[in-house]
């Protein structure tokens, strides 16, 4: 796997250390665009960021020297799109990784937007960036005693309708409650009977999705699933995605060149591929490498099925500590 390079950074007039990434994710770990747009764009103009690692609690810097693509991971672009032609003029290229889900009568994401500013905000985006910069996800696929496999269905296709001409693909996976602990202590404090995707069920929300993908001209994908999909046309995705990199911003040269496109390979090389892959992901995610600057426990959009998050508890209480004149938790 390739590794960044580590170069000098001036951090409060001392000389330190940084690993210098040219693909960076913002986030995997929390919803930068939708709560953090402002640090974010301080720390960018800043040059580095500090980043801890969620594990060891170590703390490094990471500087946006040489970083060429961002790509951010939200359920509400609206508070960054206003930073999106600053970002233009700095020459970074970048794409979004944007949930729209449609759990609302079930209150599974109780601080977000309605589903109607959501479908808004995702086609201003659109429509200024290219819908093959915004990647749409109804992510996780998320079952109850109460929500079947065909009404799941029928939530998605509602959005799939509203969404699909601005959007050339839908990716989704399915919820993996039992290997969280947290998760599963979190649904039943909310007194949620979820239910676990059995084999036979994965493969009717595969058909169901494949038929609505079909329907509304998107291409179908998963996110770190190691299920053969193939048969209702559906693919593994690369969320960080060379292939998409290469398709959109080719006149970047030192991206190319770092992705070892040399403007005649295939998209398909598996050469390349295996030398950027992610290794640091899970093992059936096809993502290349890229580093990640969130931090857990900072999402306040208290999704119940969030691995990011240990509990509703935990963020309020981290709110209110950096916010203590704020008893709002957004």
């Amino acid at each position: 796997m390739k590794k960044w390079k580590k170069i000098d950074t001036k951090i409060n007039g001392i000389v330190k250390e940084a690993s210098a990434p040219v693909i960076i994710s913002a986030s995997r770990a929390t919803d930068i665009p939708a709560f953090y747009s402002d640090w974010f764009m301080n720390r960018l103009r800043e040059g580095f960021v500090r980043w801890t690692n969620p594990f060891n609690r170590k703390t490094s810097y990471i500087s946006f020297a040489k970083t060429r693509v961002i790509i951010f991971w939200t359920k509400n672009a609206q508070p960054i799109i206003k930073y999106l032609k600053e970002l233009d003029s700095m020459g970074i290229n970048y794409y979004f990784q944007f949930t729209v889900n449609d759990y609302v009568n079930e209150n599974f994401e109780p601080n977000l937007p309605s589903l109607e500013e959501r479908i808004r905000t995702f086609k201003e985006l659109s429509e200024m960036i290219g819908k093959n910069r915004v990647i749409w996800r109804f992510d996780p696929l998320l079952l109850t005693d109460e929500l079947n496999e065909k009404l799941l269905g029928e939530k998605i296709e509602r959005v799939a309708k509203l969404l699909h001409k601005h959007t050339s693909k839908l990716v989704f996976s399915y919820a993996d409650i039992n290997i969280y602990r947290k998760v599963m202590a979190n649904l039943k404090r909310e007194g949620i009977s979820y239910l676990e995707f059995t084999y036979d069920r994965q493969l009717k929300m595969a058909e169901i999705i494949s038929k609505i993908a079909k329907k509304y001209s998107l291409k179908a994908v998963t996110c770190s699933e190691n299920l053969d999909l193939s048969k209702y046309k559906i693919e593994k995705n690369r969320c960080i995605d060379n292939r998409l990199m290469i398709q959109e911003f080719s006149e970047d040269i030192e991206l190319m060149e770092f992705l070892g496109y040399s403007g005649t390979a295939l998209f398909n090389d598996e050469r390349e591929t295996n030398r950027l892959k992610d290794k640091g992901q899970r093992k059936d995610c096809g993502c290349i490498i890229s580093k990640d600057i969130g931090e857990y426990n900072t999402c306040r959009h208290l999704c119940i099925y969030c691995y990011a998050n240990f509990s509703k508890d935990v963020i309020i209480n981290n709110f209110k500590k950096h916010n203590p004149n704020n008893n709002r938790i957004l």
